[in-house]
């Protein structure tokens, strides 16, 4: 009990701090200026959630309070970047129930959820399609194409097809000119979105090349921001496989993928659970999560110049007990501290997810609720704090040499 009570303290004491951490600066668009992003003219670090439920739970009024509460707890822990999906096609709560007709009940859900991050201070990801398929993704996008005449072979043909490609093309058209029927401001022009997020994990296993993925990326991300170039954008995680033998063939490149001018920044995900051998310990854990991070943080600092966010990892806890789960988190804010200490390419964490409580049939043993897992919020907690420190030391460094320069001038 002793130990208990020293653990609340501490939690209580990192709360504290964080109460001193102004969110005021989330006002703004985040932009990208060489390896960092910038936020009204200071480098910006973050941590962050993913929360891919939002839009459908919103989408109940009755329910809102789920996403508020999500959004009051994420932010008291330090979290400030939430990812979260901008669709869902076909089947059941439909946001586009077919091609180019909209369900507006989810429309004003998801109007919810950005309205609602603007208030609490939190910057939003918003992926416009699944490559998998939960929430109809590339499957369903396929099956429409079917459905009116078109000869398809594979779901691969999404990244092909001249229909498919119409029906998505439009559909990044009309999420990006929804107007919020909360307050009026349309998506494009909302600063609460960070980024939007063209696809997640994307795969085209008919094609080892790579050059189908590389064309379909050029063709939308150039799309995209034809329309809204005030905003980021993102390809999402594609691994660099080869090098670390996790005998995975999905068409993608983590360099080639994030070239293009119009990518603005990199991620990547991490489930090293899932990737390596069953059975593989702790320390095999631990030693493959470091490289694998370290790798594709020296990649986009030195080869592509962009920032980059870890999207999404996590360890199953059906696999590890609660400390060995808190230990193998850490690892990942580890890496990405030590990089951004010295301003380099990580800026910030994105756990995959964070569940509000009375959501259970979204469990999938990744989820952390924090009133239950009160060692897992204390490490995020300590890794908010860490990260806002590092924007602090580099927003004052930055001041000062800006000053030295007016001063010599």
């Amino acid at each position: 009990m002793r130990h208990c009570g020293m653990f609340v303290l501490v939690i209580f004491l990192l709360h504290e701090s964080l109460k001193n951490v102004s969110v005021s600066a989330q006002s703004g668009f985040i932009k990208s200026r060489g390896v960092q992003f910038i936020l009204n003219g200071s480098p910006y670090y973050a941590n962050g959630f993913n929360a891919y439920w939002l839009m459908s739970v919103a989408s109940n009024p009755s329910q809102r309070n789920k996403v508020s509460s999500t959004f009051q707890e994420a932010v008291s822990n330090g979290l400030t970047i939430s990812r979260t999906w901008a669709f869902s096609d076909g089947g059941n709560q439909p946001l586009q129930s077919s091609p180019g007709v909209y369900n507006e009940q989810m429309f004003q859900g998801l109007d919810f959820v950005i309205y609602e991050a603007r208030r609490r201070g939190i910057k939003l990801i918003l992926s416009l399609v699944n490559n998998h398929g939960d929430f109809g993704g590339k499957a369903q996008y396929v099956k429409w194409a079917r459905e009116q005449g078109q000869n398809i072979s594979s779901d691969d043909d999404f990244y092909t097809n001249s229909v498919v490609k119409e029906f998505y093309r439009n559909h990044i058209k009309t999420v990006l000119s929804r107007r919020n029927s909360i307050n009026g401001v349309e998506y494009m022009s909302d600063p609460t979105v960070m980024a939007w997020e063209l696809i997640n994990e994307p795969r085209c296993t008919s094609d080892s090349s790579g050059n189908t993925m590389q064309a379909w990326i050029t063709e939308m991300a150039s799309y995209l921001k034809s329309i809204d170039k005030d905003h980021l954008l993102e390809v999402e995680y594609a691994p660099k496989d080869k090098q670390f033998n996790l005998n995975i063939n999905h068409g993608t490149n983590f360099i080639t993928n994030n070239q293009f001018p119009e990518i603005d920044f990199t991620t990547i995900h991490s489930y090293p659970d899932q990737w390596l051998p069953a059975g593989a310990n702790k320390d095999s854990q631990l030693s493959f999560t470091s490289n694998w991070i370290n790798t594709h943080i020296q990649d986009s600092q030195t080869v592509l110049g962009k920032p980059m966010l870890v999207a999404e990892f996590g360890w199953n806890k059906s696999r590890f007990d609660a400390n060995t789960r808190d230990q193998l988190l850490g690892s990942v804010y580890s890496g990405i501290n030590t990089s951004a200490r010295r301003g380099g390419a990580a800026a910030g964490g994105i756990i995959w997810q964070l569940l509000a409580e009375g959501l259970d049939s979204l469990r999938d043993g990744y989820e952390t609720v924090l009133k239950e897992s009160p060692s897992t919020a204390g490490v995020i907690v300590s890794q908010s704090r860490s990260i806002t420190q590092v924007r602090q030391t580099l927003a004052r460094r930055r001041n000062m040499e800006k000053g030295r320069s007016e001063m010599n001038t």
